[in-house]
């Protein structure tokens, strides 16, 4: 949410989390409350798994303690920002910032994206900048780690081995960041560079092995896979895997049938690596 960095100085308000939540669930028909705190009777719980068989993780407080328990939180979090009177390391400050908000669980849906969105504004709050991290996708690559983890936390006051889990994540969500964002610079030299060297299949195959990302093909590129991708035969897909390991855009690694083809990105100007 642009907001979230435009405005990361700005004290927290209930007016600012209900507007978040407007912009991630304003089309929702399937709420009955969007912008504004949930107020059904019936639990609040946490769960993940298969619908047929949830796995519950933690209870939130009943509709009823959430105003009150929320003030106390937009307190607590503006109170604890830099320069404030209870100020927290950054780290810190950002880890209880979560689990606090997704203890409390305020609206019906939506909290763990605005729990994260607290992450990134209480980070840029203390580095005074925006930041550039990829939190969502490290936290659901790990998610049964994290809700155990939140589990655990949400039920004690002793939250030591939590800030130290949630802030190693944070740092590997920055890390996670900026290999992406190397990643598609390197992409776009790497295309820049061999552009006028390759033939209309070449590029084909290889902006489809890029667009896997940083890994590209799970195991390589294989013969198998170029000609799918190309709709070639296997003769010319040969001479074009070849071709390609001539020019340096691939490395080859195996024999026969397990031979597979990695792409070779310069990330900086001093190191390159195999993808």
């Amino acid at each position: 949410m642009v907001s979230v960095y435009r405005d990361f100085n700005a004290d927290l308000t209930k007016d600012t989390l209900c507007s978040w939540h407007v912009m991630l669930c304003g089309e929702r028909r399937d709420l009955d409350i969007v912008g504004d705190y949930r107020r059904h009777r019936e639990p609040m719980v946490i769960v993940s798994g298969p619908e047929h068989e949830p796995r519950v993780h933690f209870e939130a407080p009943p509709s009823e303690r959430v105003p009150a328990e929320m003030e106390a939180f937009i307190d607590w979090f503006n109170a604890s920002g830099p320069s404030r009177e209870h100020a927290l390391p950054p780290l810190v400050r950002a880890s209880i910032a979560h689990l606090y908000f997704e203890t409390v669980h305020p609206f019906e849906d939506g909290n763990g994206r605005i729990g994260r969105a607290l992450v990134a504004k209480s980070l840029a709050q203390s580095l005074q900048q925006p930041i550039l991290f990829a939190l969502s996708e490290v936290l659901m690559e790990r998610r049964r780690r994290y809700y155990d983890m939140l589990q655990k936390a949400s039920r004690s006051l002793q939250i030591d081995e939590w800030i130290q889990y949630f802030g190693q994540m944070v740092l590997t969500a920055q890390e996670s960041a900026i290999a992406a964002a190397e990643f598609v610079i390197a992409k776009n030299k790497f295309l820049t560079h061999h552009s006028s060297d390759l033939n209309g299949r070449q590029l084909k195959a290889l902006a489809k092995t890029l667009n896997a990302g940083p890994g590209g093909f799970e195991g390589g590129l294989s013969a198998e896979k170029y000609i799918s991708i190309t709709r070639t035969s296997r003769a010319t897909a040969t001479r074009d895997l070849g071709a390609l390991v001539a020019i340096g855009a691939l490395t080859k690694t195996g024999s026969g049938k397990g031979t597979r083809y990695h792409l070779k990105i310069a990330i900086d100007e001093s190191t390159s690596r195999a993808l």
